[in-house]
């Protein structure tokens, strides 16, 4: 090889790596350059008052600074969250929607195939997990129902809320009834968990199944009890609350029940933005994402306020996702569907 071959290869190395990292360059500051001033909509498939709308106030301010833009926290109630995360799903990708979703109903409504689903957990553009937590069974301070076996007594009646089937709440509240044989009416069309746990402090609703730093805020406040965490460990936040598993004697196909939304609740809040958003803006969100929620500030005032922050990176967001939507047989599909769409 000549020597004015060798350097005619040489400088086509160089010219390739220059022009590699000019472009990686100019993508990042594309994304950045992007967002200034830009408003950003953070939105909540709730109402005003609940664990996420709580969330979102209180991540919007640092996710602001990251972004160097204005952030706004918009809700839009309905469904459970399933129309807000329908209306970003199909929005233009443009990467200026945030949805906190809440994984475990919007994971349900497509294992469940519902016909008002328009989206897809497996192709939306994740941003990452801000936390996953256990879920508490709770009960009103006008009941008499304080443990497991108090609600499962002949003649016992429960009244939940829910603001939709597969919300949450009241999919959560119809497998418990299923599983452990409860007599139940579950009330749909609240707004916020917020505002059922209102309805249960007037005594006109009796148990709502939550996450548990909504949950323990509400204890707090003297709205409700907590009767049991509803997977195999306890909550750090409720650790004298006895899990579902300590208080009663349970067959395996309960266990495989209990389990099976103990898994959903994993998902936890998950942040997604507009599928098909540019890869430069979904880099610049993701990288603002994670230190936002990794900020010092943010994770002090929810450990003060009890709206801890756990953060899991996107990749890890879709694999739990994934691994949801495929750990079930049809067969079984059928019973949960049967089960939370009775419970009407």
């Amino acid at each position: 090889m000549t020597s004015l071959t060798k350097l005619a290869r040489t400088l086509t190395m160089v010219t390739g790596l220059l022009t590699s990292t000019f472009l990686s360059a100019s993508a990042q500051d594309t994304g950045a350059d992007y967002y200034k001033g830009k408003t950003v909509r953070f939105i909540v498939g709730l109402g005003v008052g609940g664990g996420f709308d709580a969330y979102a106030r209180m991540i919007s301010p640092y996710l602001s600074k990251e972004l160097e833009t204005t952030v706004i926290v918009e809700n839009l109630p309905g469904a459970g969250g399933l129309l807000a995360l329908n209306q970003v799903s199909t929005a233009q990708p443009d990467g200026l929607r945030v949805l906190i979703v809440n994984g475990t109903p919007a994971a349900l409504g497509q294992l469940l195939e519902q016909d008002n689903i328009r989206y897809d957990l497996t192709k939306v553009d994740h941003l990452g997990i801000i936390s996953a937590y256990p879920w508490i069974w709770l009960m009103g301070p006008k009941t008499d129902v304080i443990t497991v076996s108090d609600a499962m007594k002949p003649g016992t009646k429960i009244r939940w809320g829910g603001t939709g089937p597969s919300d949450g709440p009241a999919d959560g509240a119809a497998l418990t009834c299923h599983v452990l044989k409860l007599d139940c009416q579950i009330v749909l069309g609240y707004k916020s968990s917020g505002d059922i746990a209102l309805a249960m402090e007037r005594g006109e609703m009796d148990g709502l199944y939550l996450s548990d730093s909504s949950a323990a805020n509400f204890v707090k406040n003297g709205q409700a009890r907590a009767i049991a965490a509803m997977g195999r460990t306890r909550s750090a936040l409720l650790p004298e609350t006895p899990t579902v598993f300590e208080q009663t004697k349970l067959t395996q196909d309960q266990e495989w029940w209990f389990d099976f939304r103990a898994d959903l609740n994993d998902l936890g809040r998950i942040l997604i933005t507009t599928p098909g958003t540019p890869p430069d803006r979904i880099a610049f969100l993701r990288a603002a994402v994670k230190r936002a929620l990794t900020n010092p500030g943010l994770l002090a005032e929810g450990e003060k306020t009890q709206r801890f922050v756990a953060y899991q990176p996107p990749e890890k967001a879709l694999e739990m996702t994934k691994k949801v939507l495929s750990g079930i047989t049809p067969d079984q599909k059928k019973i949960v569907r049967d089960v939370i769409f009775k419970q009407n």
